[in-house]
């Protein structure tokens, strides 16, 4: 098998020899899986990448090392002397020592299998860490895999079908394996030729909206940042640089999954292909394209662009991986991964939202007129787009949905209004194309300039334009940190606060008509919770974006000079506002569930019950108030985030005059705790016996979360002071006040809790009470039930066999 490292393989003995034709060159390795497991909460995926390292084979007497070179730090001076001094200053890794088997004119030649028959991609640890036993690989029932051995000009790849084996193998594995004791994976060992010369890397910019390539380079002057930082991007040239707009030397091409099938083909197809706009806007004509994989193309080749349609037996993300050059930020090869099931949950989302089967509808829809397939598609358009979009060089963009759906590369949850009769709409539910945000920072990223432009002024000045536009970033890390409300995933709308009160308003509407037209005609009647879950609590993502605003700020990655603004802290107004929105949410109104919820039947046999439903306490009967105490939970654990809590006990004692300016002061901590007991302890009592029922829900989930936060090790002194003062508060009036027969056990029970927890303030945290909510993103998924019927029965037959049960 002639290649970059040529390949021979002896089929009647299934051995595999790889032949060095040349030592002290560099090229990249990398590790991937071929074949997976299924199981995303696992994390073994066909497909899947693992890092890529710099490599190169060196002759040391009868052996052949394959040394890792050390990328994270170097030396890019012109001296040889400086250039060792760092490599020698950080250590290097000998992956394997091949014996010499065979040696020609300076072409050596060495057994491959040992090196290939091995774990290097680590599913051992991967299953290990996931809880699912021990597992070994065994050697007796592993060998190489012909299909998967190949040689191309530009890489090499060995492959091997692993057998991994255990006594007691955890309930994730039995739900999806064939043999739970002893799962076969495949794993791949790629060698990569490097790109050729006549790249020029891209400095990285913070503000660009781009993944970075960082390294240490100790050979700059002193007076430059040691660390070195690269954008990672494509390469893409224009056939006429001075040209505003040109043909492409070689363009950029994906190919499609072939077993991806119809319609969701085309629509990953047209989803994909907006990128092309975005180029064409950068100068490129015609830089790229997709199109459907031939049988020549491999999706682990390292020559290609691929987009692989792969299935799993649970819900799970999507990703767009990239294999990098570790020397430039070029990127070889973008390998997108997308899961098979998140179509369903979209189809499954429309339907709690429209209830749509009433008359003839009762059965379902016909395939070709299909408005909740039609929704879910055009889902799947815009999350093509978005893993591209990664695999281009592109980092998320969370606060791109204030400016109207500017990016692609931001989450967006599906938009549902309401009609002038007061009915839920997805007639715009996805947009279509990429946006504004996305064209300026493929134009940043990739634009070509014409010879003798001063590059860093002319995108800098692209940066300018950008923050001109009114287009804000925020990635990642911004989003995970709550503290400003753009950057707040899985959300529409300019505004959090108007984000959360259109969810609660559509919510309501669709609450209010839901019912067994959510089910279609011949389906279990109890299949309604599957599909009332996401929908009940459609608006918790939106909780999360308007919490943010309570001692909240907004903020730009600014650099001195640019202009950019300073962080400022939200509004005293907006703040109030947004926490009465907040506890709009945990009343009773907002909290109760339809009629049909209320006789829910238990589900029959063949349809069990998932992670995905609610938690309850009534055994097979729905549980009514689950729903509420998860929902209450949602809000009551984003008002006491131990981050966001020491915002709000810190940002009233700073001079106002410095940070906010003339206006209202900013809320303190005790008086946004005093405003929610007042809200939800002490407001009048409901006439609604389901009412009061449902407040008392509430107020047993902020009992709980405040309790939690006082006694958590790791929050501001401060924070606990002030909780646990409240709590005290709390108990004296709780204790003190005459109540009806229906509520003084409540009130009895939530008195004598914190009586105990301030009796031992250094014992651990309580534990809450409340149920913990069914999974939240990828936003509206669902555990299909035959996974856990497969590991039940995984499960009894190993049983069996421990037992000697025939």
């Amino acid at each position: 098998l002639d290649g970059l490292f040529p390949l021979y393989w002896n089929e009647a003995a299934g051995t595999l020899a790889l032949e060095i034709p040349r030592f002290d060159e560099d090229f990249l390795y990398q590790v991937s899986l071929p074949a997976g497991l299924g199981s995303n909460d696992i994390g073994l995926d066909r497909g899947q990448l693992g890092p890529a390292r710099l490599v190169r084979f060196e002759r040391v007497g009868p052996r052949v090392l394959l040394v890792a070179r050390n990328t994270a730090f170097r030396a890019t001076s012109d001296n040889p002397a400086e250039r060792r001094a760092v490599r020698d200053a950080f250590a290097e890794g000998v992956l394997w020592a091949f014996p010499v088997a065979a040696e020609t004119d300076g072409r050596v030649l060495v057994d491959a299998a040992p090196f290939v028959l091995r774990d290097a991609h680590g599913a051992v640890a991967r299953l290990a860490a996931a809880g699912q036993g021990a597992f070994r690989l065994d050697a007796a029932r592993s060998a190489l895999w012909r299909e998967g051995t190949k040689a191309f000009p530009r890489n090499t790849e060995m492959e091997a079908r692993l057998t991994f084996a255990s006594d007691a193998p955890g309930p994730l594995v039995r739900s999806v394996a064939a043999d739970p004791n002893s799962v076969t994976l495949r794993e791949r060992h790629s060698f990569v030729a490097l790109p050729p010369d006549g790249y020029t890397p891209r400095p990285f910019d913070p503000r660009s909206g781009f993944f970075d390539l960082s390294y240490a380079d100790y050979s700059v002057p002193i007076s430059a940042d040691i660390t070195q930082r690269l954008l990672v991007r494509h390469r893409l040239e224009k056939r006429d640089p001075n040209a505003a707009v040109s043909d492409v030397a070689e363009p950029i091409v994906y190919y499609l999954d072939a077993g991806t099938p119809e319609p969701i083909r085309s629509a990953l197809l047209d989803g994909a292909r907006w990128w092309a706009d975005a180029f064409e806007a950068a100068g490129f004509r015609g830089a790229f394209r997709v199109e459907v994989m031939p049988d020549s193309v491999d999706a682990l080749d390292a020559r290609y662009n691929v987009i692989q349609w792969v299935h799993r037996s649970t819900r799970g993300w999507s990703y767009g991986a990239t294999v990098v050059d570790p020397r430039t930020g070029e990127i070889i090869k973008g390998h997108v991964t997308l899961g098979s099931l998140r179509v369903r949950q979209d189809y499954l989302l429309a339907e709690g939202m429209l209830a749509p089967y009433e008359g003839t509808r009762a059965g379902g829809f016909p395939a070709e007129s299909d408005p909740l397939a039609a929704m879910a598609l055009a889902r799947l358009r815009q999350l093509a787009a978005h893993e591209v979009g990664h695999t281009l060089g592109l980092a998320h963009n969370f606060a791109a949905s204030i400016n109207g759906r500017a990016s692609v590369m931001d989450y967006p949850a599906p938009l549902a209004t309401l009609t002038a009769g007061g009915r839920v709409s997805l007639d715009s539910a996805y947009a279509s194309g990429v946006g504004a945000w996305d064209v300026a920072a493929v134009r940043y990223g990739y634009a070509q300039f014409a010879p003798g432009t001063d590059e860093p002024a002319a995108l800098e000045a692209m940066l300018r334009a950008t923050r001109a536009a009114g287009l804000a970033y925020l990635s990642d890390a911004d989003n995970a940190a709550g503290l400003d409300a753009r950057g707040t995933q899985w959300d529409n709308g300019a505004t959090a606060l108007g984000s959360l009160e259109r969810e609660m308003a559509v919510r309501r509407a669709a609450l209010d008509r839901f019912d067994a037209r959510a089910v279609r005609a011949g389906r279990p009647l109890a299949l309604l919770e599957d599909v009332f879950v996401p929908l009940y609590l459609r608006h918790r993502y939106a909780v999360s974006g308007a919490a943010r605003l309570v001692g909240g700020q907004t903020y730009a990655f600014a650099l001195r000079g640019d202009g950019e603004p300073l962080p400022a802290p939200v509004p005293a107004r907006e703040q109030r506002r947004a926490l009465g929105a907040l506890l709009d949410a945990v009343e009773p109104a907002a909290l109760r569930i339809p009629a049909a919820m209320l006789r829910l039947p238990p589900r029959p046999p063949g349809f069990d019950r998932t992670r995905e439903l609610f938690p309850g306490r009534t055994g097979l009967a729905f549980d009514p108030y689950a729903p509420a105490e998860v929902a209450a939970a949602l809000v009551f654990d984003e008002l006491t985030r131990p981050d966001r809590a020491a915002r709000l006990a810190y940002q009233a004692d700073a001079d106002p005059a410095l940070v906010t300016g003339p206006g209202p002061r900013l809320p303190a901590l005790d008086e946004v705790y005093d405003e929610v007991t007042r809200r939800v302890w002490k407001a009048p009592a409901p006439a609604s016996r389901t009412d009061a029922a449902l407040r008392r829900v509430a107020q047993g989930a902020w009992t709980d979360a405040l309790l939690a936060l006082a006694g958590n090790a790791n929050a501001a002194p401060a924070v606990r002071a002030v909780a646990a003062e409240h709590a005290r508060e709390l108990a004296l009036w709780l204790g003190r006040l005459g109540t009806p027969t229906a509520e003084r056990a409540h009130r009895a029970y939530y008195g004598d809790a914190i009586a105990r927890f301030l009796a031992r303030p250094a014992a651990p945290a309580p534990a809450a009470t409340s149920l913990p909510a069914p999974p939240g993103p990828p936003i509206g998924s669902e555990e299909p039930e035959w996974t856990r019927r497969h590991a039940e029965r995984m499960g009894a037959a190993q049983a069996s066999a421990e037992e000697g049960v025939d």
